[in-house]
């Protein structure tokens, strides 16, 4: 009888382990005091702490000076509790926009003007539409949120997009007073433009079709547009790099080799200045500053 019963104890804690595995992992508790910057992980639904953020110093971003101090003032706004707008960033590959979005929310802090730390939350783009269920997660906390999504755009088949447009502004519940929306994207309308001239020819009413795909980048309140960088901002972008980096190279040389990199890159732009200072450490030997 004794052996019977172990046996089926045996079986019985085997059946718990494999129902055990079954079962889906717990999700971890978010601690929104922890750090000032997280990544949105959707499933399973947290928060998770980012405790170094890859960012540059906002002096060091040149050539977007107008675009730079809208979006500083934008955010400055919203984060001492005043209103202010979603904002999109658009334009040119390479030029600063989601390194002047993380620049924008550490000058804020830095500043200490606001009585908590602004909080920056990336969301990544195939997450779009769990967006309402991060900003109910975050509409009761007591801190000023900014939602970033880099890289921002859709597909032909992607309808996502119409989630977001009733998120930001166009649902019942609306937009949490706590929560921004920051973006950035190649596209100044986030959709493809052969897919709104598609749309336009095959509907009944072309205008209507077109409203409703360019609809979406109206929930922006701002657009920033960041445009290709000529040659002497260019040089500027890599002077300020060498200069940040203790770099003390002779300016014609260095000049004529940034010159030369962005020739054979064939384009100039803030990315590309960064590339060319990284290039240029290694071969110096010199360690850049975090």
């Amino acid at each position: 009888m004794e052996k019977t019963i172990e046996a089926l104890n045996s079986k019985l804690d085997l059946l718990i382990a494999a129902v055990s595995r079954l079962a889906p992992p717990s999700v971890p508790e978010t601690d929104i005091a922890t750090a000032d910057c997280y990544v949105w992980a959707a499933d399973p639904g947290f928060l998770e702490p980012v405790q170094r953020v890859n960012r540059v110093d906002i002096d060091l971003i040149k050539g977007v000076d107008r675009v730079r101090d809208i979006l500083v003032d934008n955010t400055e706004r919203f984060a001492a509790g005043l209103p202010a707008n979603n904002v999109l960033l658009w334009g040119a590959r390479g030029m600063g926009k989601s390194s002047l979005v993380k620049a924008a929310h550490a000058t804020i802090n830095a500043s200490g003007k606001t009585a908590t730390p602004l909080k920056l939350i990336e969301i990544h783009r195939e997450d779009i539409d769990t967006l309402p269920k991060l900003m109910n997660l975050l509409k009761a906390a007591p801190y000023r949120f900014i939602l970033f999504c880099d890289d921002l755009s859709f597909d032909h088949d992607d309808t996502s997009y119409k989630s977001l447009k009733a998120a930001l502004e166009g649902g019942v519940e609306g937009r949490p007073a706590n929560v921004i929306f920051y973006a950035t994207s190649n596209r100044r309308h986030l959709l493809p433009r052969d897919m709104i001239d598609n749309e336009r020819s095959t509907a009944i009413n072309p205008s209507e079709a077109v409203e409703e795909k360019v609809s979406l980048s109206d929930r922006f309140g701002l657009w920033l547009g960041f445009h290709k960088c000529s040659q002497d901002e260019y040089l500027e972008m890599v002077n300020g790099y060498a200069s940040y980096h203790g770099f003390d190279n002779d300016p014609e040389t260095l000049r004529a080799e940034a010159l030369e990199w962005a020739t054979t890159r064939g384009s100039r732009s803030g990315r590309v200045a960064w590339q060319f200072i990284q290039d240029l450490a290694g071969r110096l030997g010199k360690p850049l500053k975090d």
